[in-house]
């Protein structure tokens, strides 16, 4: 197994995971929040769905000076919806992994835009599925908070 692939089945177990929490959301707290300064829970979802359009943009050296999200002005409506608009670019994403080779992984240098930091690529690939993670941690204390069942993720 390549270096990518690797990556990848991590980046499709942490996903499973995420939408297995996620589907633990009852439609009614869709819009709870934990305080004014916080995202909703279905902002939280959208935030990590909407991700993997601009990771896609990064790992290719796109340019972000134009950014301009799909979801931008983009109704929410169900949770199921969000997962299935999301679908392509997921798919785009993880097909631009599987193209790098291990020596790309390891000689690429990404610079994130948000902050500057320079990083290899495989380790910056390591770090996107570490923001999906600490996310899901975050929609646990969500869920717990709003003294909602959590579904049982490590199965």
């Amino acid at each position: 197994m390549t270096q990518s692939e690797l990556i990848i089945l991590n980046f499709t177990e942490i996903r499973r995971r995420s939408i297995k929490l996620w589907k633990g959301l009852p439609e009614s707290y869709y819009h709870w929040r934990p305080d004014d300064k916080a995202k909703s829970a279905i902002e939280m979802v959208r935030h990590v769905l909407e991700a993997d359009y601009g990771w896609n943009k990064i790992i290719n050296k796109e340019s972000m000076a134009d950014y301009l999200s799909p979801w931008k002005n983009r109704p929410f409506t169900s949770l199921a919806d969000e997962i299935e608009f999301a679908e392509p670019y997921r798919n785009t994403f993880l097909e631009s992994v599987k193209q790098f080779s291990d020596a790309e992984l390891s000689e690429i240098e990404i610079i994130h835009p948000g902050n500057g930091e320079k990083k290899m690529l495989g380790k910056y690939l390591l770090r996107i599925g570490y923001h999906e993670s600490v996310l899901a941690g975050q929609f646990l204390s969500y869920l717990r908070a709003m003294n909602i069942n959590r579904p049982e993720i490590w199965d």
